[in-house]
C-alpha cells in the first residue's frame, strides 16, 4: 500500500498505548467485512443486519439506565435518525453487498464515507469546501469507479452491481455524520451512542422476532458464525466504540482518524487470507481512494492541529462538542 500517506505522531505521554489503540480499532473494524460474509453463511441477511444492531444495543442498556435523565427530549428523533441511517441500513447494505462481492472490496469502498460527508455537508448543511478538498472527491470517486468498473471491449460494464450497495451504506454514512455535528454534538460522547442505539435497537429487536435468529444464536452447532456476529455487535459497534473515544482523549482527533487508512489494508488482508480474488485494479482502486481521503481530509487535519484541538472529530458518534465534519472511518460496516 505505498499510496497510502504517513500516519501522524501521538501525543501523549503513552505512545505505546495509543499506538495499541490504534492498531486494535483498525483491526477490528477493519475486520468486520470478512465477520459479515462469515456469519452471512448461517445467518440471513435480516439476521446479521437486525441481530448486530441488537446486540450492540444490548450491550448499551447499563449505559441507558444510568443516562435516561441526561437525554433532552427533543433530540430524541436526531439520534433515532442518526442511529437508522447511521447503523441500521449501513448494515442491512453491507450485508446484502457481501452475498455479492469480496470483504475485501467491501472494506475498500467503506473508505468513501469522508467524501459523502463532504459533499452533503457541502450540498444540504452549508459546509464550506475547499479546492483541495474537491479535488480529493473527485480522485477517490476515481477509485471507486475503478473496483465497481471494467472496461470490456470499447465499452464501461458493471462488473459489481451490489458493490452499489456498499456505495450507498457510506452515503448514509456522510449524511449521519453531518446529523451528529449539527445537533447531536453538545451530548457527551458515550451517552450519545448509547442513545443513538435506544432507538434502533428495539426495532433491530422486531426485525428478529420475524426470523429464526433466536433459535439459530442458541443452537450450538452455530457457534461459530455466532461468534463472529457477536463480535460484530458488541465488540465492533460497542466496544470499540468506547475505544475510540478513549484514543482520542490519550492523543488527538488527527491521531485516531488515521484507522481511516489502515482499515482497508486489513480488509484487504483478510481477502487475501480468505483466498479471495484480488487484481491489480483492486489494489490500484485502494490506494486512489486513500489518496483522495488523505485531500479531503488535509485541511480540516491543519486546522485541528494548529488549534490542538483534542476533542472528537464530528466524523465520529463520539462528539463532546460542535466541530466541522471531518473523516473518519465509521464502524458500522464496520
Amino acid at each position: 500500500m505505498s499510496q497510502t500517506t504517513p500516519l501522524p505522531s501521538a501525543r501523549t505521554d503513552a505512545p505505546l498505548l495509543t499506538w495499541g489503540l490504534l492498531l486494535l480499532l483498525a483491526l477490528v473494524w477493519g475486520s468486520s467485512f470478512i465477520l459479515i460474509k462469515k456469519s452471512l453463511q448461517v445467518y440471513s441477511v435480516a439476521e446479521v443486519a437486525a441481530g448486530r444492531v441488537f446486540l450492540a444495543f444490548f450491550f448499551f442498556i447499563p449505559v441507558l439506565l444510568r443516562t435516561y435523565k441526561e437525554v433532552p427530549r427533543p433530540l430524541l428523533r436526531y439520534l433515532f435518525l442518526s442511529g437508522l441511517l447511521g447503523y441500521l441500513l449501513p448494515a442491512f447494505l453491507f450485508a446484502e453487498a457481501a452475498r455479492h462481492v469480496s470483504s475485501a472490496m467491501a472494506g475498500t469502498l467503506n473508505a468513501l464515507s469522508p467524501m459523502f460527508t463532504m459533499l452533503i455537508g457541502a450540498l444540504f448543511f452549508g459546509q464550506r469546501s475547499r479546492g483541495m478538498q474537491v479535488a480529493g472527491l473527485l480522485i477517490a470517486l476515481a477509485g471507486a469507479l475503478m473496483l465497481i468498473l471494467t472496461r470490456t471491449g470499447t465499452s464501461l460494464s458493471v462488473t459489481n452491481p451490489y458493490a452499489l450497495c456498499a456505495v450507498a451504506a457510506t452515503i448514509f454514512y456522510g449524511t449521519n455524520i453531518n446529523i451528529i455535528s449539527r445537533y447531536l454534538s453538545r451530548l457527551p460522547a458515550l451517552v450519545s451512542t448509547a442513545w443513538i442505539f435506544a432507538g434502533i435497537g428495539p426495532l433491530a429487536f422486531g426485525i428478529l422476532l420475524f426470523t429464526g435468529f433466536f433459535g439459530k444464536m442458541s443452537n450450538p452447532d452455530n457457534l461459530l458464525p455466532s461468534s463472529f456476529l457477536m463480535s460484530l455487535g458488541i465488540l465492533a459497534s460497542g466496544l470499540m466504540s468506547i475505544l475510540f473515544n478513549r484514543l482520542i482523549q490519550l492523543s488527538s482527533a488527527v491521531f485516531a482518524a488515521s484507522v481511516t487508512y489502515l482499515m482497508p489494508i486489513v480488509a484487504l488482508s483478510w481477502g487475501i487470507l480468505d483466498h479471495e480474488s484480488i487484481g491489480v485494479q483492486q489494489w490500484l482502486g485502494t490506494g486512489v481512494i486513500l489518496v483522495g481521503v488523505y485531500l479531503i481530509n488535509r485541511k480540516r487535519k491543519t486546522t485541528i492541529i494548529k488549534s490542538q484541538n483534542t476533542q472528537v472529530p464530528a466524523t465520529s458518534p463520539f462528539i463532546t462538542k460542535p466541530t466541522k465534519p471531518t473523516a473518519h472511518a465509521q464502524d458500522q460496516g464496520e
